[in-house]
């Protein structure tokens, strides 16, 4: 367990953060790197103060309480208005079509670089390392320099894939733990029929739950039957309560917690203003946490097992392995090569891939776990630089009309065409005048 000192430590850590927040948003500094950095100086590459064998089942149940709540909290705030108008295609081509060719490229890759690993190994190491997280990059959703369709797309990319990255995870997961041989235990009897009541009795539940659940908040609300601060409690009951629900009945409880988001979100009438509290008081203390859990016990065991492979590997998952399936899949849109070059670059890794990976190394006996570590921790601690230091230069480069090519091409096109007819005309009235006289 954790000693007084470093718990210590860890709270005036956070007392600090809270006291410089403001100042700190206005930086390159993230919340990710102070609390990913704190975790490692205090585990064992530091100061060695984390055991590496601290609670398991504390580190797990963390764990499974954040994603459950960050599931169904981005799902929640993924409105269907946002979803509507011209700029609903940018979003859509990227998870409906960017989002596969990442998980397909990813796991060739992955296969590639080892080819001695299962099949699907590869593919469970590219279902964990596709999902975004928009919070790396705050400062680029946020800033009034990035049009607001790109910043909106980020948004809602970032608030969806991770809960349609989930079922892939988790079948990649069994069929990865099955190639070691993996009979009992957690392992499902019948694969099939396993898979097939987790990604369907899962979205079932959330469905019911979330439509129910935001129908009574209403009728609640209506007749100021229910506090603001109550309205919170109520937020957290009903994603806990989607979880356990679909779990009881042979379902998966993070499906059915993202359906339950998404459904509860757009289904509710009333301002949901507690989500959004939510998000900036408690979301973000299971978020530091989180990262701080990652920087002193994942981190070190994936950097031990690093190599040339995984190193290679964590860089292609932010390049090209992103970048070419987004540019392919934005395509034929009226959007400069900057912003696609923007739209995918900007798509950090981290919250949702350490929750999938520290959930799915303790839930199954994966083959090359410690390579499957490795590789997310490098990813995850390469996006957490390079992601927190671009965001904000990157985000002010849209003031260059320059950058915009194609829309200054096209525009530049426009005037001359609209040039050309006025000179066209003016001689045709030039030469009728000439032979009237």
């Amino acid at each position: 367990m954790l000693t007084e000192p470093t718990i210590l430590i860890v709270l005036a850590v956070v007392a600090i953060y809270a006291l410089m927040s403001r100042w700190v948003e206005l930086s390159i500094i993230t919340l990710p790197m102070i609390f990913t950095g704190l975790g490692l100086a205090l585990g064992r590459i530091g100061l060695d103060l984390v055991p590496m064998d601290v609670g398991n089942e504390v580190v797990h149940a963390i764990v499974e309480i954040t994603l459950v709540l960050v599931l169904f909290s981005d799902a929640s705030g993924v409105k269907r208005k946002t979803l509507s108008g011209a700029n609903v295609t940018i979003p859509l081509r990227m998870l409906l079509i960017g989002m596969p060719l990442t998980i397909l490229l990813g796991t060739l890759v992955a296969r590639w670089i080892s080819p001695e690993q299962p099949w699907a190994l590869a593919l469970l190491v590219a279902a964990i390392l596709t999902p975004t997280d928009a919070a790396l990059g705050q400062s680029v959703v946020s800033s009034p320099d990035v049009p607001k369709r790109i910043s909106q797309s980020i948004n809602v990319e970032s608030g969806l894939n991770d809960g349609l990255a989930f079922p892939v995870v988790l079948l990649a997961a069994i069929f990865a733990a099955r190639a070691t041989g993996y009979e009992g235990g957690q392992g499902p009897d019948n694969i099939a029929v396993f898979a097939i009541l987790q990604i369907t009795l899962g979205p079932l539940v959330g469905a019911l739950v979330g439509f129910g659940a935001a129908k009574l908040l209403d009728f609640a609300i209506d007749r100021s039957a229910a506090t603001t601060v109550a309205q919170g409690l109520y937020f957290l009951s009903v994603a806990f309560l989607a979880y356990f629900a679909a779990e009881l009945i042979g379902g998966n409880g993070f499906i059915a917690a993202f359906v339950a988001g998404l459904v509860f979100g757009n289904t509710l009438r009333a301002p949901s203003i507690f989500i959004r509290e939510f998000m900036e008081g408690e979301g973000q203390l299971l978020t530091l946490t989180t990262f701080l859990i990652f920087g002193a016990v994942l981190a070190p065991i994936g950097l031990e097992h690093a190599n040339w492979q995984t190193v290679t590997l964590a860089l292609l998952f932010l390049t090209a392995v992103r970048m070419i399936p987004i540019w392919l899949s934005l395509s034929g849109l009226k959007l400069s090569n900057y912003e696609k070059f923007f739209l995918g670059w900007f798509g950090p890794r981290g919250l949702a891939s350490i929750l999938f990976a520290l959930l799915v190394l303790d839930s199954f006996p994966i083959p090359g776990a410690e390579e499957l570590a490795a590789c997310v921790v490098l990813t995850v601690l390469i996006s957490i630089v390079l992601h927190g230091l671009s965001s904000a230069p990157l985000s002010r480069l849209f003031k260059r009309p320059a950058l915009m090519s194609r829309r200054t091409t096209s525009h530049s096109r426009t005037r001359r065409r609209a040039l050309s007819e006025q000179i066209r005309l003016l001689c045709q009235n030039v030469r009728t005048g000439f032979r009237g006289h």
